[in-house]
């Protein structure tokens, strides 16, 4: 899967995976050692995250509901951001349920930063061709 920011036309990332499932949502990134560049986590249908047994800190992008901002123009089907966070440290960090958020993107750090992501930019999931 892939994340597009089509307000700034960057990639927030090229190489996530998706956790939709209790177990998935709930497990997460934990256990894993680190993100590689491009790579990243996308948890639907949750507002708040937490950092408990992470091994390093994550930028965490919440979405809204897909085709909540763009009424149909040429931006249906994005999803609107409504929280940015960078640099959530690992263990201690904590996202409190964030108002209108649908899933969240969990990327390396810095991703925010490079991307130029802010609140009301419209980010685009695609699934990418095995290949």
């Amino acid at each position: 899967m892939r994340a597009r920011n089509l307000t700034r036309e960057t990639d927030l990332g090229t190489h996530l995976d998706s956790a939709g499932g209790l177990w998935g949502r709930f497990m997460g990134l934990m256990g894993r050692a680190s993100l590689a560049p491009g790579a990243g986590l996308w948890l639907p249908g949750t507002n708040g995250i937490h950092m408990m047994f992470m091994r390093f800190p994550i930028d965490a992008v919440f979405l809204a509901r897909p085709g909540d901002a763009a009424g149909g123009g040429p931006g249906a089907g994005a999803q609107r951001v409504v929280s940015v966070h960078r640099g959530l440290r690992a263990w201690t960090g904590l996202v409190p349920l964030v108002r209108g958020a649908y899933g969240v993107l969990e990327l390396p750090v810095g991703t925010i930063e490079r991307t130029g992501t802010a609140v009301g930019d419209l980010v685009v999931l695609e699934e990418v061709p095995a290949g």
